[in-house]
This record gives structure tokens, C-alpha cells and sequence, in this order.
């Protein structure tokens, strides 16, 4: 039988969604809503049964945006009415949330009161919901939080050396994100070895334009490079990652900025676009391929930051079997894959340089069988996740 969900994914300015079978894992639509909230005129792209559908027009806000994607739905398909439940990406859950969460008014009002924590992801994510609740009043709302995975990381971890005073009532720790991905990798990992995952000492390496690694000991997180919010940890996109506290109080003596202005130049101006003026990995490959020098050196900050963490967190696990990339850069960044991989070599992680070179949508083994280390690409499946904890959670 049939049980489909519709997964929401809400930014800023975007709605991304799919409408998926979770019974039969199979994707019955997908759609990207643009530029919501702009003063002209957005998109909608509504994709089913290989047709492609196009709106352009004004969506003022998340409402009007979510009231169109419903109406598409009814011009095109599938049946919305359909639907089981919504599951919602939700970035931050701060204390609150430690697993999936069926949303109601409390809940609502309790991500509210999250947004200090994550002020650039969780109030479009709120906004999303709302809208989504007021078009589609008549099914269970379902909350997925990126930071559930992470929420028992060990105390030494997730503590930050501040007065713990001032972090008990502010609620300061590491949190993690990019959850979802990582638990559904490491277990694919298990799954495509035929090994316990209660065996494997993993290190996942989410590479996408926002980026993160995880430390996975007997499939239990010891570690991610996110912390308190997305900025910190590896280099990504626009985001800086690591870089010394004091930068903060330092460029805003400089330049006079006030904390906002300083927080969207370290997470809308910073990272690879920052270093080499492109967010693509691909148009940094270009730069670099053509000898432009801030493009190599951009290119070698970012894996330093890679192998840096790897390094570390092979030390903290104790050991490593299984080092796996995923998500658009490390699923597709065959060069990348291979810079890190040979900085590696000098403690026996051999790469099959033919295996690497591959492009696929299934997980594939990308080291040699003398290698040290199991090396592996495996296709991150967000959508499939929450597809999957929203049926565990409305099935009871």
C-alpha cells in the first residue's frame, strides 16, 4: 500500500520538495520554489512523471509560496490529498528536540524560541511551517531536526570552555548538524560492507556547500566539526569554518560592523567564496586547472581543513576502518577526493585512482584492497531519511 509524504525543505528565499512513496522508497515529485519573498517575480519547477511544470510569479512570503506549490499539485499531480503527513527539515533543536516531533502550536512556539540559536535557518524553517500547516491543515506535521543525531554526543565534545554559568543559561554547546546525512550514511556504510555497524569506526565527510565531518563509533556520533551553529568547523561555500574567536570583535573594531554585518560576512562572504571568488567546486577546478595561484590556495586551505579533522578524529575513535565522502562535493569532486587521499598516504590509505574516477549514483568503493583504511562514496539520501522517521513516528 502506498504511503506517501511530503518532505519540505525551507530556506530564506526557497522551498525545496518532494513527494515520496515511503513504502516504496519511490519519488513521485519534486519541486524548487525561488526568490520567495523578493520584490519580482519568483519560480516554481514542479517535475512529475518526467514532465517538467514552470510557474513565475510573486510569492510575497512562505504562505503564498506553499499555497502555489499546493495548486500545482492539483493541476499536475500527484494527489496531495493523499498524503499521510508533511515532514519538515528543521535545522535547529537545540535542547528541546532530540528526535523527530510531531508539530503542534507548543512546538511551534518552542523553535521560536530557537532562533538565537540558528537565526539564518530556523525562522524561514518556522515560516515553512506555518504555511504549510495553514495549507495543509488535515495531516500530521512532522519536525526532522538536523541536530537529533548529535544530541548525546560525550559532554567533553559538546562543552565549550567558557564560565559554564553563562552556557547553562544560554544554552552553549556544540550541537551538530547535517544529522540526518550522516546517520543514514554511516548505516548505508554498514549495510554496503555486510558489516555490523556496532563494528566500524567511521568518519563521514558531508562535502556540500555547507559542509561537515562526524566521528561514528559503533554507529554512535563521538564528534562533528559543526558546533553551536553551521559556521564552524570545515570550509564550505560561503561559510568560513575554524577561524580564531577574537576575528569577530577584531573586524568589528576595524570596519565599525555591528554583530549582524559581521555575521553575514563570515557566513554569506566567506569560505571558497571568499578564497577564489566561485561557491562550485567546479569553477574552482577550472581556476585551478588554469594555474590561477588564490584558486590553488584556496583549494589547499580546504583540504588541509579536511585532513586536519580526519586526523583528529582517527586519534579520538581510536583507529579507523571506513572514511566515506558524500553530498555534492564529495559525491561528485573526483579531485578533491584525491587531494585528501594522498596526504593520507603515508599511513597506508591507497587509492584506486580508476575507482575514484567514476561517477555514479551508487555507493562505491574508491580504495585499493591493500589500503588501510576502507575508503568509500556513498549518495547521501536526506529526503529518504526523513521519508523514513516520519513514518516511524506517525505509525506510533
Amino acid at each position: 500500500m502506498a504511503r506517501p509524504i511530503l518532505l519540505l525543505n525551507c530556506g530564506s528565499s526557497s522551498i525545496k520538495y518532494q513527494m515520496m512513496d515511503a513504502a516504496s522508497e519511490q519519488v513521485l515529485a519534486v519541486g524548487l520554489v525561488q526568490k520567495v519573498g523578493d520584490a519580482g517575480a519568483g519560480t516554481l519547477d514542479h517535475e512529475v512523471a518526467g514532465e517538467n511544470f514552470q510557474l513565475e510569479q510573486r510569492f510575497e512570503n512562505h504562505t503564498v509560496a506553499l499555497e502555489a506549490v499546493v495548486q500545482m499539485f492539483a493541476d499536475h499531480g500527484p494527489d496531495l490529498s493523499q498524503a499521510e503527513a508533511v515532514a519538515h527539515r528543521t535545522v535547529h533543536g537545540g535542547r528541546m528536540f532530540q528526535q523527530t516531533t510531531v508539530i503542534n502550536d507548543a512546538v511551534v512556539a518552542k523553535l521560536k524560541e530557537l532562533y538565537g540559536l540558528a537565526p539564518l535557518h530556523n525562522p524561514p524553517g518556522v515560516a515553512g511551517i506555518e504555511a504549510a500547516r495553514k495549507a495543509l491543515p488535515d495531516v500530521p506535521h512532522v519536525a526532522v531536526f538536523d541536530t537529533a543525531f548529535f544530541a548525546n554526543l560525550p559532554d567533553e565534545a559538546t562543552t565549550y570552555a567558557i564560565k559554564h554559568e553563562v552556557a547553562d543559561a544560554l544554552n552553549i554547546r556544540k550541537y551538530g548538524f547535517h544529522g540526518t546525512s550522516h546517520q543514514f550514511v554511516s548505516a548505508k556504510v554498514a549495510e554496503f560492507l555486510g558489516r555490523d555497524i556496532n563494528e566500524l569506526k567511521q568518519i563521514v565527510a558531508h562535502l556540500g556547500n555547507g559542509a561537515s565531518m562526524s566521528a561514528v563509533d559503533g554507529g554512535r556520533p563521538i564528534e562533528t566539526t559543526m558546533g553551536l551553529t553551521p559556521l564552524q568547523g570545515l570550509v564550505m561555500g560561503t561559510r568560513c569554518g575554524d577561524v580564531d574567536p577574537g576575528l569577530f570583535a577584531y573586524l568589528q573594531r576595524k570596519y565599525g560592523w555591528d554583530v549582524n554585518e559581521t555575521d553575514s560576512f563570515l557566513n554569506k562572504q566567506s569560505g571558497m567564496l571568499g578564497l577564489t571568488g566561485k561557491t562550485d567546486m567546479r569553477d574552482v577546478k577550472a581556476l585551478v586547472d588554469a594555474g590561477d595561484p588564490q584558486a590553488i590556495l584556496g583549494r589547499d586551505v580546504y583540504v588541509h581543513r579536511l585532513v586536519s579533522y580526519i586526523g583528529s578524529y582517527t586519534a579520538l575513535l581510536g583507529g579507523l576502518d571506513v572514511l566515506t565522502f558524500t553530498a555534492g562535493v564529495g559525491e561528485n569532486a573526483a579531485w578533491i577526493r584525491a587531494e585528501v587521499l594522498q596526504r593520507l598516504a603515508p599511513f597506508g590509505v591507497r587509492m584506486d585512482e580508476q575507482a575514484n574516477e567514476v561517477r555514479s549514483k551508487e555507493p562505491r568503493r574508491i580504495s585499493t584492497d591493500d589500503s588501510t583504511v576502507t575508503v568509500l562514496v556513498v549518495p547521501t539520501n536526506e529526503e529518504l531519511a526523513m521519508a523514513r522517521e516520519t513514518l516511524a513516528v506517525i505509525d506510533g
